[in-house]
């Protein structure tokens, strides 16, 4: 199943796609949807970012290729960091390259996002079962600047710096997802989720002996080798099996 957020003229609706139409709903995936009795097309909907969370937990170096084109050991344990909430865009919006802060990359991911509480899970293998789907990410840093600090929050943290999309897709086995990055059109990352030092679950267990995660949060699960820098006037693209493709212009 694929929800989208769609704009409307009262602000924003849940919808679910079928065939070429999205299906509005009432309600929301975490809480539960029915139908509304209306359709849109899915070609000329306006799609919104998929997630509001209260906190995006991002965890770097979890691709082996990743830590080896940055020459980072391999973590003994998952490496937290976090983006706010206002750096999130949605399908088509651009990420604006602050032009004081350096090179400026892309880093493809999926993420994926919590669909009941979890606080203090019991095991790994139960961390799954707080999952509801998956989107694309786009972790996008500032290299430079996240070199120069050391720590993450200002490299990751700009503004328009989280582009997410373009639905949430629910009922996908995520441990075996292709994913790639393109710029222009030109493949630039290409792996799989199978390729996780941590897995999903795993990182959901993780995450929540740390801090509670709430319906609608999510955690971006790092990004495969190849990462790059964005120059004004590309076109970036992060596309993730089942999910879709996840396409902004950069400015």
């Amino acid at each position: 199943m694929r929800y989208y957020r769609i704009a409307t003229g009262q602000g924003s609706s849940w919808a679910r796609e079928n065939g070429e139409e999205l299906q509005v709903l009432v309600g929301d995936p975490w809480t539960g949807t029915s139908d509304s009795g209306l359709a849109v097309p899915l070609a000329s909907a306006r799609l919104l970012a998929p997630v509001q969370p209260s906190k995006i937990v991002a965890i770097g170096l979890n691709y082996k290729d990743h830590a080896a084109e940055r020459n980072k050991p391999l973590p003994k344990e998952p490496l937290l960091f976090l983006k706010p909430p206002s750096a999130v865009i949605g399908p088509g919006e651009a990420i604006r390259r602050p032009e004081w802060a350096g090179r400026i990359d892309h880093e493809a991911e999926m993420g994926v996002v919590i669909g009941k509480a979890a606080r203090n899970v019991a095991s790994p293998e139960a961390g799954r079962q707080h999952v509801l789907g998956a989107c694309c990410v786009n972790d996008v840093t500032a290299r430079e600047l996240q070199d120069k600090d050391v720590q993450f929050t200002r490299a990751k943290g700009f503004d328009t710096f989280c582009p997410v999309g373009p639905c949430l897709a629910t009922g996908l086995e995520l441990a075996a997802l292709e994913i790639r990055g393109r710029v222009n059109g030109q493949v630039r990352q290409k792996s799989n989720t199978r390729e996780l030092i941590f897995d999903v679950g795993y990182l959901v267990w993780f995450v929540s002996r740390v801090m509670t995660l709430l319906p609608g949060d999510m955690i971006t699960t790092g990004t495969p080798s190849g990462i790059g820098p964005l120059e004004a006037g590309d076109v970036v693209e992060v596309e993730v099996e089942g999910v879709g493709v996840l396409r902004n212009p950069v400015s």
